[in-house]
């Protein structure tokens, strides 16, 4: 499953199948977390150093009495850091029973899209991206890349010698 899936009425009377996503920025890109998968949108602060960890590990942080891995989108996708730190926006997730807060630019809005607009990765995405997408949708004025948030959190030696 993609993201969390409804049926609405389309104008005509048919079923239409919808998914529902949470949009964040990351360095003028649009990405969409299926819905499903997001538990919390936080600043996320007060951020602790974790030795030898990956480089996309930002840190630990403490929401709600819980230990979470601060995660930097930016750094997971390839992307220069942002030229200023600070409290930064993240989305709180889980992966196999752990804590995650996904660094990003900024949280958008929850957007509902019809499911056959989901498209295929473009051949021409950086392959580090497909690597983390479930495919697209192409929207009025920009695309929406859809992250597979398992890819994402998951590490595995490759990642680490990255």
């Amino acid at each position: 499953m993609i993201a969390a899936n409804s049926n609405d009425t389309a104008r005509d009377g048919r079923s239409v199948d919808t998914v529902e996503y949470v949009t964040v920025m990351v360095a003028d890109q649009m990405f969409g977390l299926p819905i499903d998968r997001v538990h919390d949108v936080f600043i996320a602060s007060s951020l602790t150093a974790v030795p030898l960890a990956p480089r996309e590990i930002a840190g630990l942080l403490n929401l709600r009495g819980r230990v979470v891995t601060a995660m930097d989108l930016r750094r997971r996708l390839g992307l220069p850091d942002r030229a200023e730190r600070g409290n930064e926006m993240a989305v709180g997730l889980e992966h196999n029973g752990e804590s995650y807060g996904l660094l990003v630019d900024s949280v958008g809005e929850v957007m509902k899209l019809d499911a056959d607009a989901h498209e295929p990765n473009p051949v021409h995405m950086d392959a580090r991206w497909v690597k983390l997408s479930r495919g697209v949708h192409r929207l009025d004025d920009r695309l929406l890349i859809i992250l597979d948030v398992d890819a994402v959190l998951a590490f595995d030696v490759d990642s680490r010698a990255a």
